[in-house]
């Protein structure tokens, strides 16, 4: 079986849209585009060649849509992306020139390709189908990029939709510009108790 990693940059009312430049996703109106960019240092560098290492991709068609018109190009970045298989969720789209992409529609879809054998399989971006694998518990560990500006507009990672799970801090460090780089792995049932008692 592989695990389901969500990795986000995320700010700190939820907001992921648009991490990387004012191009990237100027829907409904967001005009923060590139707002990760003030805190980019070595510390935050170091460990995004920890998190760009080979892992199979699960993207929704949107963030598959900006990823394939900029990443083949830009390898240099991140060499394995264009060998490993992209799996998009999509319901308009059957087929893209970008290699090892390949379309499903389904949760049942991504259930078969999670009890398979393989890679692990990262999540970038892609708040509607994050929202979904949360609703269906498929989500093993999240990988969180939080920085320190509220935005207030744009698109969220959470919804009011997801199945209640708790989760343990596996590791984390905050960089010197104050970016707190988490990682959560998946624990179980919510427990619930009396403060001071």
């Amino acid at each position: 079986m592989r695990k389901i990693l969500v990795l986000e940059f995320i700010t700190l009312d939820g907001v992921i849209q648009a991490p990387g430049g004012p191009e990237e996703d100027p829907s409904e109106n967001f005009k923060y585009g590139g707002w990760v960019a003030p805190y980019d240092d070595e510390t935050s560098g170091q460990m995004m060649e920890t998190l760009l290492k080979p892992a199979d991709l699960l993207l929704g068609r949107k963030t598959f849509e900006i990823w394939e018109n900029y990443w083949p190009k830009h390898v240099e970045y991140w060499p394995t992306i264009n060998e490993v298989t992209k799996y998009v969720l999509s319901h308009t789209r059957e087929k893209s020139d970008w290699e090892n992409s390949v379309f499903i529609e389904t949760v049942s879809d991504i259930k078969k390709i999670k009890f398979s054998e393989g890679l692990d399989i990262h999540v970038w971006g892609s708040s509607e189908v994050v929202q979904m694998l949360l609703r269906h518990e498929l989500v093993d560990e999240m990988w969180l990029m939080i920085h320190p500006v509220i935005l207030g507009h744009g698109k969220r990672l959470f919804d009011d939709r997801a199945n209640a799970s708790a989760f343990t801090l596996k590791e984390s460090i905050v960089t010197p510009k104050g970016v707190i780089i988490a990682c959560y792995e998946r624990a179980g049932e919510i427990k619930t108790g009396r403060v001071g008692t």
